[in-house]
């Protein structure tokens, strides 16, 4: 199953030609800069604005196919929408906006249960309220709700968290994960936050000018040093990681990220949770031999992958291939030259505990 769009739009000075495919179901993740096209394609893929050619197919129901003269119209495509507003009736309480999706639901074809999308997004304390009394927070967790229970085929997610605080946003990424990781649905996110790309989605779709860059799961394209990402400063691998165990007595604990054993300061995470993890590429240092007797964790025998310039006079990023994984390391020219590293060359990367972070 997938989600594949392939689409060619003028829209006044902004030309849009773009084509892409991801596994379904996952999170899809549109990321680029404004005006890169991320929102004219969810119009496009809604059935609000008409390509003048290509084809939108999502888990084998064609959406779009100029070739054909095939065009559902936006109600029989059965997407689901949220906002950056979370565009809630007003006059209608928590409860009665999120029956209003469920009666827009085709007859027989309830899989989302109120119940089940109520217990999931924590909004069972709040049914009686009316919008103007929730936090931002809270009206978007119940746009979501409303959302799903529309059964959608799938759910788009434009830029749902922008107008968030950093506290807000904190409050409903935990919901969206479980949305993510319970609800087997495809989702196309929007957004224009790398933080919650890397936590959030499978596939990422970067865009520039109407185009796309790059195409593949996130994990490879964040750790891929030709691509922009490398270029940010916030730069490094994003990891799908589980928890083993915790070492209590030394404030440790060990995952497990794609075979790889990570120790990481102690997390306040069970044993088998699974996590999204990012090793950030300046905390990341290359030793040529296996050092002895360091404060540093993780020494991790790999290989150089690739070396690219990095964003700063005089420094490299350097891809270092360990096992399944990829690591940069952000580095000076310098130590590139004195270790003598190219692709291929035998490598350690050494990574402190405190610098594998939960996304």
């Amino acid at each position: 199953m997938t989600v594949s769009v392939s689409v060619t739009q003028r829209l006044g000075d902004f030309a849009l030609d773009v084509a892409f495919e991801a596994p379904s179901p996952g999170v899809v993740a549109l990321f680029g800069p404004s005006g890169s096209g991320k929102s004219s394609i969810v119009r496009a893929i809604a059935g609000l604005s008409r390509p003048e050619a290509g084809r939108i197919a999502v888990d084998g129901t064609v959406f779009l196919d100029t070739e054909a003269r095939l065009a559902l119209p936006p109600e029989k495509r059965r997407v689901g929408l949220v906002f950056q507003d979370a565009r809630l009736f007003p006059h209608m309480s928590v409860e009665t906006n999120l029956r209003y999706g469920l009666r827009r639901a085709p007859a027989g074809e309830r899989r989302i249960g109120f119940d089940a999308v109520v217990a999931m997004l924590g909004i069972g304390h709040l049914l009686a309220r009316r919008p103007h009394t929730l936090s931002g927070g809270e009206k978007q967790r119940v746009a979501v709700g409303r959302a799903l229970l529309a059964q959608p085929r799938l759910l788009l997610m434009d830029e749902p968290l922008a107008s968030l605080d950093a506290a807000r946003k904190a409050e409903v990424l935990p919901f969206l994960e479980r949305l993510r990781d319970e609800i087997r649905l495809p989702i196309l996110y929007v957004s224009h936050d790398w933080a919650e790309v890397a936590r959030l989605a499978d596939t990422l779709v970067l865009l520039d000018q109407g185009r796309v860059i790059a195409a593949g799961p996130v994990a490879d394209l964040a750790a891929n040093p030709s691509l922009p990402l490398a270029a940010r400063e916030d730069a490094g691998a994003v990891l799908d990681g589980t928890v083993a165990e915790h070492l209590d007595a030394r404030g440790l604990t060990r995952l497990d990220a794609s075979g790889i054993p990570l120790l990481a300061a102690r997390l306040p995470h069970p044993p088998g949770q699974r996590l999204r993890l990012r090793i950030p590429a300046r905390e990341v240092s290359l030793a040529a031999e296996a050092p002895r007797l360091l404060s540093v964790h993780n020494i991790l025998a790999g290989e150089v992958a690739h070396i690219t310039p990095g964003h700063a006079p005089g420094t490299a990023l350097v891809a270092v291939r360990v096992g399944g994984v990829t690591l940069l390391s952000q580095v000076t020219q310098d130590a590139v030259s004195r270790l003598a590293l190219g692709p291929g060359s035998p490598v350690h990367a050494l990574v402190k505990s405190v610098a594998v972070l939960r996304v």
